[in-house]
């Protein structure tokens, strides 16, 4: 495929500073959890960010770029910067006059949506919620003007400064919380995510600077541009919030749960996130201009060539990335977190949602790419009728599961409500494109990959539980030693397969990873 290779060390690019992100969103729990526990004061912390997490996704990660991006890019496409940069002058002129409306309402009434987020809490802790979802209200503007800004940067297929910004956004609320919190305690952190916020706007500024900031002040709703931005960006909202209402739904009936479960939840949840963060979304950013852009010019051969790449790519790390979080769930809860006031009780009730969790990294990886290709075709009903049903479905499973299996059934009711999206996605896509999809050779890889994922899982289950007489996991050296060899020899046989069935992602890793090794990381 054209310009496959330079997709790829984007999306390279991208996974590597979404390595970084992750590491320091380890980093941000592990502080927060070894100094306050996983109890009603990290639940009320939990609850707080909620809000401003569900906005994060939804600005910079999902709708305002998935319907800012369709428009902006084909723009420039026909040669027509000026009108692109008129619509994003419009765009950013009323989302802020908005947003500040919204956000002042939102911090007056905010004891009224925290009632409704997590309706079982006590008095102390509805109070502490408040205070912080407050103080993070302020994050919600910020991100909006770095979701423009990234949307912008993606369109002229620019990765780097967004990319650097989830790394400054993680490390902001460290540094700042962690001081704070010596003297506010747990709400120190929530002025960490304002700051986080703002240096993850900062740091995009002077990219956008260099490729021609060309902003003009305008409120025509009129434009052709922006008449169509609003037509995308009502349906985006809906089909993108699924995954993120889904939670709030989790959360909602958590709040009713002994104290500490909903944290355990959100640390799990945050883990089964990781490869998704790292890979899939990654993958699904640096597909999308291209699709978007294939889809603007009509060529739905390269459209459906660059779909079935980035569906591969994604089933090809999802797949083991759900065996060895599976597998491993508590030697690596134990080592990431166990430490300070977290407790064994605390990774067992973790371990426990992370299992369910974890069965549904590949659904939720794929949709990703699955609704960002539905932007592209400038095709919003679908992914909102699919998101509707997916919702009622998961709200009917919670119900279902909770009473049986406790904080784990509204994790599996989070799986099993995205495996119906993913599917139903991808069912209503193939017969969309029809002969221009390889739907044929999708299936071959997703095949090959679990076969490689099912011989992985046995090589880690014998590597990690089989040699406790090689480490001792009472100790951190000891737990460490066990993650890394099992991990490591995952790898090995997960790499080593699926080279020798000749998977044509394990062939281009391995050129990728030869070239870099040769040429050094080069993503200009």
């Amino acid at each position: 495929m054209a310009g496959g290779k330079q997709i790829a060390k984007a999306a390279g690019f991208i996974m590597t500073t979404m390595v970084l992100s992750r590491l320091l969103g380890y980093v941000r729990d592990v502080i927060i959890y070894a100094n306050f526990g996983q109890n009603r004061i990290t639940d009320a912390y939990n609850a707080a960010f909620s809000v401003p997490d569900f906005l994060y996704m939804l600005l910079v990660g999902g709708a305002l770029s998935s319907a800012f991006i369709p428009v902006f890019s084909g723009y420039l496409a026909q040669d027509r910067e000026t009108e692109a940069w008129e619509v994003a002058g419009i765009v950013f002129n009323w989302m802020v006059i908005l947003l500040i409306a919204g956000v002042g309402a939102g911090i007056v009434y905010t004891p009224y949506l925290i009632n409704l987020l997590v309706p079982g809490f006590p008095p102390e802790s509805m109070g502490l919620t408040v205070q912080m979802t407050r103080i993070m209200f302020l994050q919600v503007i910020l991100m909006a003007m770095s979701g423009i800004v990234t949307g912008i940067l993606h369109s002229y297929k620019h990765f780097i400064a967004p990319a650097a910004g989830s790394v400054l956004y993680n490390l902001g609320i460290i540094a700042v919380g962690y001081c704070l919190s010596r003297v506010y305690g747990i709400t120190g952190f929530a002025v960490g995510v304002v700051t986080g916020a703002f240096l993850h706007l900062a740091v995009q500024l002077p990219g956008l600077m260099k490729i021609g900031l060309n902003y003009r002040f305008s409120l025509n709703l009129r434009h052709p541009g922006v008449l169509q931005l609003i037509k995308l960006i009502v349906p985006v909202l809906i089909g993108l919030s699924v995954m993120q209402v889904n939670l709030l739904v989790s959360q909602n009936l958590a709040s009713n749960l002994p104290g500490g479960m909903l944290t355990a939840l959100r640390t799990g949840q945050r883990l089964m996130q990781l490869p998704i963060g790292v890979f899939a979304i990654a993958i699904s950013v640096a597909f999308f201009p291209t699709l978007t852009e294939y889809a603007a010019k009509r060529e739905l051969k390269a459209f459906g060539e660059a779909l079935s790449l980035g569906l591969r790519f994604i089933t090809f790390l999802a797949l083991p990335a759900t065996v060895g979080m599976v597998i491993l769930r508590i030697p690596l809860i134990r080592l990431l977190f166990e430490v300070g006031l977290f407790t064994p009780e605390n990774t067992a009730a973790t371990a426990h949602a992370l299992m369910f969790y974890s069965i549904g990294i590949c659904a939720y990886a794929s949709i990703q790419l699955l609704s960002r290709t539905f932007y592209a075709l400038q095709d919003t009903v679908t992914p909102v009728v699919i998101g509707i049903l997916t919702i009622v479905i998961n709200i009917i499973l919670n119900i279902t599961l909770r009473a049986p299996l406790g904080h784990g059934g509204l994790a599996l009711a989070y799986s099993l409500a995205g495996i119906f999206n993913m599917g139903a996605l991808f069912w209503v896509l193939r017969r969309k494109l029809a002969g221009a999809g390889k739907w044929t050779v999708i299936l071959s890889s997703f095949n090959k990959s679990l076969i490689a994922s099912l011989f992985m899982g046995i090589v880690l289950h014998l590597t990690a539980y089989g040699g406790d007489i090689w480490f001792d996991t009472a100790t951190k050296s000891g737990q460490l030693l066990q993650i890394v060899l099992a991990v490591a020899s995952g790898m090995i046989t997960y790499g080593g397969i699926t080279v020798a069935l000749k998977m044509e992602e394990a062939e281009l890793v391995l050129k990728l990873w030869r070239s870099r090794v040769a040429k050094g990381l080069n993503f200009s």
